[in-house]
């Protein structure tokens, strides 16, 4: 993933640049950026960028993917591509085509249902659902008597109830009460809804890692500029020491984030070796986004907590991130119960091939 030889990443570095600058949008009180940033990202190919060129996408790696989206953290940015990537991501497990325009995936927690009724019908709750008011369509993974399916879903013919994480981005509510599908197919064998949450968790923590590292890049640029008796804070001990405290969750975050993503990238599937690196990963950077928010923040003092000032784009939504497609202590303890099933002797030399 070395971004400096990443086409994808540069471009997307660039839209960024022009149209999501943090500054530009927390002054901008109506939203009015959000569609020249989405149509950029489109034309470039970069929402399906997991989708094959026969399937209506741009072809992409997923390594290369996996760095787009560890850019996109890096703005904060607050529209569904890392949703609308791993739509198109599912729907292509089943060689369904995409569709154009915003789609997010259901469910998005490990504790909700999506059930494909003997008529072909989808019906189910899933809670906490990022970006469903925004969405034109779903990529459902859904159960069945004969297993797991994916299927395409038009937006409106579910019933959405509109939420906000602490990011103040939507995480609503969708249910789906006997829905037709626009297309469905049954998943390849040995896919399940366990992959889907390991995806879109490594997805969330290269998204906190790129938060993080723009949150430790903010801070230490203001300790430069802010002056206290006489001198930058910069010069004091203790703001040295959260300074170095912010970069090590940083490192750690993506150092697990990365090695998880590479572990998919390089994987032919979603194996233990994979589910060590996921759960993993998850479990770290939310750690990290908790701990490097908090530090963040002491360094700013006052003004770090003011909605004027961009740092809260970066703390909050790496919080909010942290409880997406399985929260930190829901990966904590299937890791757990994988340890216990399969012994640390077993397991070991996965990690240590790493």
């Amino acid at each position: 993933m070395a971004e400096s030889d990443n086409i994808v990443v540069e471009t997307a570095e660039k839209i960024f640049a022009d149209l999501a600058d943090p500054q530009t949008i927390n002054n901008d009180r109506k939203d009015s950026w959000q569609e020249p940033l989405w149509q950029a990202l489109s034309e470039a190919g970069l929402t399906l960028s997991w989708v094959p060129d026969d399937l209506g996408g741009s072809g992409a790696s997923l390594a290369d993917g996996f760095a787009l989206l560890n850019a996109a953290g890096r703005f904060a940015v607050a529209v569904p591509l890392a949703e609308t990537m791993l739509a198109g991501w599912l729907l292509a497990q089943a060689k369904i085509t995409s569709p154009d325009g915003e789609m997010t995936v259901l469910p998005a927690s490990p504790r909700d249902r999506i059930t494909l009724d003997a008529d072909g019908a989808l019906s189910g709750r899933a809670r906490g659902v990022p970006f469903a008011k925004a969405a034109k369509h779903f990529a459902v993974l859904a159960h069945g008597k004969d297993g797991v399916s994916i299927a395409l879903v038009d937006a409106s013919k579910g019933r959405i109830e509109a939420g906000l994480n602490v990011g103040y981005d939507h995480s609503d509510t969708v249910t789906l009460d006997k829905v037709q599908p626009v297309a469905i197919k049954p998943a390849a064998k040995g896919f399940d809804q366990t992959n889907l949450m390991l995806m879109g968790g490594v997805a969330r923590s290269l998204q906190i890692a790129g938060a993080l590292e723009s949150m430790l890049d903010i801070s230490v640029r203001y300790s430069n500029e802010r002056v206290a008796f006489e001198k930058k804070i910069s010069k004091f001990q203790a703001v040295q020491h959260n300074l170095a405290r912010l970069a090590g969750e940083s490192a750690a975050a993506l150092a697990a984030a990365t090695s998880a993503a590479d572990a998919i990238a390089s994987a032919k599937s979603f194996n233990d070796e994979v589910y060590l690196e996921a759960a993993s990963a998850k479990i770290r950077c939310a750690e990290a986004a908790e701990k490097g928010g908090a530090i963040a923040h002491q360094v700013h003092g006052a003004i770090g907590f003011t909605m004027e000032h961009i740092l809260h784009r970066y703390s909050l939504r790496a919080l909010a991130w942290r409880d997406d497609f399985g929260s930190e202590s829901h990966w904590a303890v299937e890791l757990g119960k994988l340890v216990a099933n399969r012994g640390a002797d077993e397991l070991w030399p996965l990690v240590a091939s790493r």
